[in-house]
């Protein structure tokens, strides 16, 4: 069997920026075993796997290379780029397990829109210590979500200074840790951590943008915001908060198209 995979950069118009997933469209599903074995063998931060419906829809699951991710934003931004060329589509329509449906629409720019369930965080009375200790630089607040602990600083440059310990952090599985604050050229920053599910620190993470949109947009009073995550690559987000929604919006690259032999 041949599987033909491509290698897309995302939210980032620019190569070996922003961050990279790995898009696999098949025409039916591979083994839950096989498609870990393929997300590890690709040692991305996410591989995602695509496959048509008879509805039109396309059904979606990412994998990490250690475990099957529930919600991924930057590797649903890669496929949407793939799946909008492959099919000559403006607008894609994904189904996930754990998140409903996820709607992507490419603007006329090349840009694309994808529409998410909004995911705010709660706040948090006590915070666990292995999260504090695990933080060289206390964090004013902390707060939840489904998906992560937020470590609420004051400025910028806490976010650019801190440093992690990533055996703590480990510990808070399934829980992973994003850091954010104001920023003088955009809305919010923020860095991500995810040791239990993929790697030490994430380049740009879509997903917990559904809960960081919200945040801001209650402590700002807007909702557009412009969002920088600040990782080695570094990537930008564009993002809109509505009642039940946050539509994220970025750009995507290619950089490689190959062939799986299995």
């Amino acid at each position: 069997m041949e599987l033909t995979i491509h290698q897309i950069d995302a939210f980032t118009n620019e190569l070996f920026k922003g961050n990279y997933a790995a898009v696999i469209d098949l025409d039916i599903w591979l083994t839950d075993e096989l498609m870990l074995k393929i997300g590890a063998e690709n040692n991305v931060s996410e591989t995602a796997f695509t496959c048509r419906q008879a509805d039109g829809r396309f059904a979606i699951r990412w994998f990490s290379p250690l475990m099957e991710i529930d919600f991924c934003g930057h590797a649903t931004l890669a496929a949407a780029f793939v799946l909008c060329e492959q099919y000559n589509l403006s607008q894609i329509r994904f189904t996930a397990a754990a998140v409903g449906e996820l709607v992507v629409t490419k603007n006329s720019d090349g840009s694309f829109a994808m529409t998410f369930p909004k995911q705010a965080p709660s706040p948090v009375t006590d915070a666990p210590s292995e999260l504090l200790s695990g933080l060289s630089i206390q964090p004013v607040k902390v707060l939840k979500n489904r998906q992560a602990y937020f470590a609420i600083y004051e400025n910028e440059q806490d976010i650019l200074n801190l440093k992690t310990d990533s055996q703590l952090l480990k510990s808070l599985f399934p829980l992973d840790v994003v850091a954010t604050a104001p920023s003088i050229e955009y809305d919010f920053i923020s860095r991500y951590f995810w040791p239990a599910s993929g790697g030490d620190e994430d380049y740009v993470t879509g997903s917990i943008h559904t809960g960081l949109a919200p945040y801001w947009s209650q402590v700002l009073g807007k909702t557009s915001l412009n969002a920088y995550q600040a990782s080695s690559r570094g990537g930008q987000l564009y993002c809109e908060v509505a009642q039940h929604t946050v539509t994220l919006t970025g750009h995507a690259v290619r950089y490689m198209q190959g062939t799986i032999y299995l």
